[in-house]
């Protein structure tokens, strides 16, 4: 099994997301370096700038497998095959709804599946067919697709959850359906998070027998976005017990990179990579925390680069709060330790937020040393 990012194709898709040039060059080389094997590095058809900086990028001669995305249309692939890539993956709408929205149907998708399939074949080493909104897609008519592509001896075949509509047992159902019937054809699963189960799903698909797996750094994509490369990977690792071969102290600095370059903001508390999911302040917890860092932590924050931090605030409790303290230089007795965490949760209260050291410094200076 292993995964495909596609930050530079279906990344840059969202709405409003422009990658310059050495953007782009900058998340190929940190996505090589991390250890990812494939990168869908764009589509050569949107533009001429497009395809030249497809070329680009594949010139660059990096570690992983540069593919081009295309509609099925000799044109994509003739603008794929002057990039220089060796690979490509060929999307065919498979649904009925998305089959209508074009005005074709049936004997169109498979005559064509045909026709573009061995055009392709003599043009690039491996070629990938994608069944577009496969989740819509009836059983009769997703078999058709999938079979088809099968006697033609395409290399893998992408099942794509275009709009978001699965969840994890009806992916599982999806790849039983098909792994154990193809002979030497991949299974690929492409996820999107409109419900919010991309990486759910992805897990799930990996679990249930795909070879590979579709991502994009930080979910960037299109409405919620895809499947997280981060999240993938950190799933793989501490939920399967699986190795990516990809560097998790690697991705952080990814995400950060792919944030600023995409212009939009995680959530402080996005799995993985978020500013604030290593932080605590409920009492209970960071009590537990001090004695054992893995009692709240699903993994080491260590492993990935981070660490734990405790939020002095409303719901902290005295263990916490002297343990803060005390690294500050600060000894309190138990009577003072008292009146300071009551000031501390008040004040917190007021400021609706947590203290940072200053303001506790400040709190202890008003508390202490000016009644003195």
């Amino acid at each position: 099994m292993h995964i495909i990012d596609t930050t530079l194709r279906d990344g840059e898709q969202a709405p409003g997301v422009v990658f310059s040039l050495e953007e782009k060059l900058k998340i190929a080389a940190l996505l090589d370096e991390a250890g990812v094997k494939e990168l869908e590095i764009g589509t050569p058809a949107i533009s001429l700038a497009d395809e030249e900086d497809i070329r680009i990028i594949n010139d660059q001669r990096f570690r992983f497998n540069a593919t081009c995305w295309a509609r099925a249309c000799t044109n994509d692939l003739q603008a794929a095959a002057r990039t220089g890539v060796s690979r490509i993956n060929i999307s065919f709408p498979v649904s009925a709804i998305h089959l209508a929205s074009i005005g074709k149907d049936r004997n169109w998708m498979l005559g064509t599946l045909s026709t573009i399939v061995k055009q392709a074949q003599n043009m690039f080493e491996f070629v990938a067919v994608g069944a577009q909104d496969a989740s819509r897609c009836q059983t009769d008519l997703l078999d058709d697709f999938v079979f088809a592509a099968e006697m033609l001896k395409v290399n893998r075949i992408r099942l794509a959850d275009t709009v978001g509509i699965m969840n994890p047992m009806s992916v599982q159902k999806l790849f039983e359906r098909y792994q154990h019937c193809l002979d030497g054809t991949e299974l690929e699963f492409h996820a999107h998070n409109d419900l919010g189960m991309a990486t759910a799903n992805t897990i799930a698909a990996l679990s249930a027998g795909a070879n590979a797996v579709s991502v994009t750094v930080n979910g960037l994509g299109e409405r919620a976005g895809n499947a997280a490369l981060e999240e993938v990977v950190a799933a793989m690792a501490f939920s399967l017990s699986e190795s990516s071969g990809i560097n998790l102290k690697s991705c952080i600095q990814l995400c950060e990179f792919v944030e600023m370059a995409s212009g939009r903001r995680n959530s402080e508390s996005k799995p993985i990579s978020g500013e604030k999911v290593y932080s605590h302040e409920s009492g209970i917890h960071c009590n537990s925390l001090l004695k054992d860092p893995m009692s709240y932590h699903a993994f080491d924050p260590q492993l990935i680069g981070q660490k734990s931090q405790f939020i002095i605030g409303k719901h902290s409790g005295l263990a916490v709060l002297k343990d803060t303290l005390k690294e500050m230089g600060i000894h309190l007795n138990n009577k003072q330790s008292q009146l300071f965490i009551e000031s501390v949760k008040k004040l917190s209260a007021r400021k609706k937020s947590g203290l940072n050291r200053n303001e506790l410094k400040q709190l202890y200076n008003n508390l202490f040393c000016c009644s003195n």
